[in-house]
C-alpha cells in the first residue's frame, strides 16, 4: 500500500473507533449504535455479493446464506451450548459448503439465468426453516443468550456481553471490527493472483479457459467465499436480536445486498460499504414521506444509477480527471 492509502485507512480507523463513539456519547443517542451495527453487518454480506460480480455473476440469493448462518449459530448456541464466537466460523464454513453444493450446477449459468435461480434461494431457505423440526418452524429460535466471554490460554480477549453495562457499544465494536477484517480479506483477494484470474473470468470466460484457467474452480471458490460472508453476517445478527425466524432474511434483503454493490460502485472494493450506508440511511430519511416512501426511494435509486452507472465512488475518478 502507498502512503496515501495507509493514511486513509488510519483516518477511517480513528473515525469508527474513536470519533463515532464520541459523537454518539455527546448526543446521548445510544440507539445509533444499533443502526451502525446493522449497517456494518449488512455491508459484510454485501461484500460477499460484490465478490460474485468479480466472476461475472449477479447474486440475488445472499439472504439465503445469511438465514442459514443465523440458524446454524442459534442451534449451536441454544441446543449444544457452544460459545457464540466459535459458531461464527462454523456458520461461515457451513454456508460455504452449502454454496458449493448449490453452486456446482448453477454457476454454469450466466447473466439473468443465474440471477433468477439465486433469486429463489432465499425463499427456499425460508420454507426449509419453516419445515425442519430443528429450526422450530414458524416459532423460530428465541431467548438466545448474549455472546459469552472468549478466553485463550487464560487470557480474556472478549468480555461476556451480558455483564456489560452497555452491550450496544460492544456490538458496534464487534460489527465494525468484523467489517474491517472482511473488507481487508476482500481487498487482499482482489489484489492477489486469484483476483486477477477472476477479473479475466469476468471479461471473457472462453478466453480464460483457452489459456488454461480453471474457470469452474474459480467460480465455485469465489461463490463459497461470498456465501461464507453471508453466513457470518447472519450469525452476528442473531446474536444481536437474540432470536431468529424464517422471515429474518427475505428476498427483499437479498435484492438490497445487490443494490448496495451497484450504488457504491462495482469497480471499487469499498463500494458495498458506502452503498449499504447510503441505502440504509436513505430509506430511513424518507420515512416521513409515508405512502410515497417507496415511490420516492425507487425513483432516486433509478436516477442515481442512470447518472452514476459506475456507482457513487466513480465521482472520485471524475474529480481526479478534472484536476
Amino acid at each position: 500500500m502507498n502512503r496515501k492509502t495507509v493514511l486513509n485507512v488510519a483516518l477511517f480507523l480513528v473515525a469508527v473507533y474513536l470519533l463515532v463513539p464520541l459523537l454518539i456519547m455527546l448526543s446521548g443517542r445510544s440507539d445509533f449504535y444499533y443502526t451502525l451495527t446493522s449497517v456494518a453487518l449488512l455491508s459484510i454480506a454485501s461484500a460477499g455479493v460484490w465478490l460474485t460480480f468479480s466472476i461475472g455473476r449477479i447474486n440475488i440469493g445472499q439472504g439465503a446464506y445469511a438465514l442459514a448462518g443465523g440458524y446454524v449459530s442459534a442451534i449451536l448456541v441454544t441446543q449444544f451450548e457452544l460459545n457464540f464466537w466459535l459458531t461464527l466460523p462454523l456458520a461461515g464454513i457451513f454456508c460455504a459448503l452449502l454454496s458449493v453444493c448449490i453452486g456446482l450446477p448453477i454457476l454454469r449459468l450466466r447473466g439473468v439465468y443465474f440471477a433468477m435461480v439465486t433469486l429463489v434461494l432465499t425463499e427456499v431457505m425460508r420454507l426449509t426453516a419453516l419445515a425442519l423440526p430443528v429450526t422450530q418452524g414458524a416459532k423460530g429460535i428465541t431467548s438466545i443468550p448474549l455472546p459469552q466471554a472468549l478466553e485463550i490460554f487464560g487470557f480474556r480477549l472478549i468480555p461476556d456481553f451480558s455483564s456489560l453495562e452497555n452491550p450496544k457499544l460492544a456490538f458496534y465494536l464487534m460489527a465494525v471490527s468484523m467489517m474491517i477484517v472482511a473488507y481487508g480479506v476482500v481487498w487482499r483477494l482482489v489484489n492477489s493472483r486469484l483476483g486477477h484470474l477472476c477479473r479475466s473470468l469476468q471479461q471473457n470466460e472462453e478466453l480464460s479457459a483457452s489459456i488454461g484457467v480453471n474457470t469452474a474452480y474459480l467460480r465455485v471458490v469465489t461463490y463459497a467465499i461470498s456465501s461464507c460472508f453471508g453466513g457470518i453476517a447472519g450469525a452476528s445478527f442473531v446474536a444481536i436480536s437474540q432470536s431468529v425466524y424464517p422471515s429474518s432474511f427475505q428476498v427483499a434483503d437479498s435484492v438490497n445486498f445487490m443494490l448496495n454493490c451497484f450504488l457504491g460502485g462495482l469497480g471499487y472494493v469499498f463500494g458495498p460499504m458506502l452503498g449499504t450506508l447510503m441505502l440504509y440511511f436513505g430509506w430511513d430519511l424518507l420515512f416521513t414521506a409515508g405512502k410515497y416512501q417507496m415511490l420516492i426511494f425507487s425513483s432516486l435509486l433509478i436516477i442515481l444509477m442512470l447518472a452514476l452507472p459506475n456507482g457513487v465512488l466513480s465521482l472520485l475518478e471524475r474529480n481526479k480527471e478534472r484536476s
